[in-house]
């Protein structure tokens, strides 16, 4: 299931992306760039599974205790990525206002490359974070390729249907759900990595088992395995691994309580800004409000 709400995500932002400007550009009777879009999204996907290809090679050849370690630093080092991503996608503002200044600009000065930029390195942007989210998935031991093509195709449908048809849907809902279990994914991901380390005897274990409650909810049964994959769910969790898993948790809350306010900071100045250089139109308003 992770498999198909990463590839799902990701896709339908850069679908959104795709469907965003080639709407514009058909309002604003620009149809004529089009093929500049095409070729942008198919370099963009050619990008993306070369960065595949590598990832594979890098994510392979080890085996013992050299496997163990590799796999527990490249958890950790994925957890981290995976959070950094969310985290910076929280962050940005109302995408369709940007894409369209963004396309507006590049094409007012008659820079093509800049419209092919701009699509290219949104839809690679999107295929990274699904190889970087889809390679920290396989070394938890939940990647299935149906289920990401299947991610894959459900999210062009969806794109296709929000433009085609008009469907008129707030997207925010889902991309605050998404990135939430994408948190918690990273979260568990980084605790897994520490056990893995453990395994390695890397980092010492101090208290073997916490707790216990394997005979309440095995990890090694159906619903157990899925909370494993998902959360990095362990039935009987070292005290490092609890430690860890907390930490980790409050540091990607503090970052994001520190990212919101720096967002609203920078809202507050621009408003600010603005009403500096209209200070007439702002005291038009308000006469006009009095009478």
């Amino acid at each position: 299931m992770t498999d198909f709400i990463i590839t799902f995500r990701e896709t339908l932002e850069a679908s959104l992306i795709v469907g965003i400007v080639l709407a514009y550009l058909s309002q604003t009777n620009r149809k004529v760039y089009n093929h500049i879009i095409y070729l942008a999204v198919f370099l963009a996907i050619i990008g993306s599974v070369i960065t595949a290809i590598i990832f594979k090679v890098l994510f392979g050849g080890f085996t013992g205790v050299a496997e163990e370690i590799f796999e527990g630093v490249a958890m950790i080092i994925a957890s981290v990525m995976v959070s950094t991503i969310i985290l910076w996608m929280m962050k940005q503002g109302n995408k369709v206002k940007e894409l369209q200044y963004k396309v507006d600009h590049h094409l007012s000065i008659g820079q093509e490359i800049g419209l092919f930029t701009l699509v290219f390195l949104s839809v690679l942007r999107e295929g990274v974070e699904t190889v970087i989210f889809l390679a920290a998935s396989s070394l938890n031991g939940s990647s299935n390729l149906y289920l990401a093509i299947l991610g894959v195709v459900s999210a062009i449908m969806v794109g296709i249907t929000f433009f085609k048809i008009g469907v008129k849907v707030s997207l925010k809902p889902f991309f605050t759900f998404t990135s939430i279990f994408l948190i918690l994914f990273g979260t568990g991901l980084f605790a897994h990595g520490i056990h893995e380390l453990q395994e390695a005897k890397i980092v010492p274990i101090i208290v073997e088992h916490v707790w216990d409650i394997n005979f309440i909810l095995n990890e090694k049964g159906q619903i157990g395995e899925i909370l494993k994959h998902l959360f990095g769910y362990n039935g009987n969790p070292s005290l490092i691994e609890v430690v860890s898993y907390i930490l980790y948790l409050n540091a990607i809350y503090w970052c994001y309580l520190l990212t919101n306010k720096h967002k609203k900071l920078s809202s507050g100045e621009q408003s600010s800004l603005s009403e500096k250089r209209n200070p007439r139109g702002k005291r038009k308003g308000e006469k006009n409000a009095k009478r």
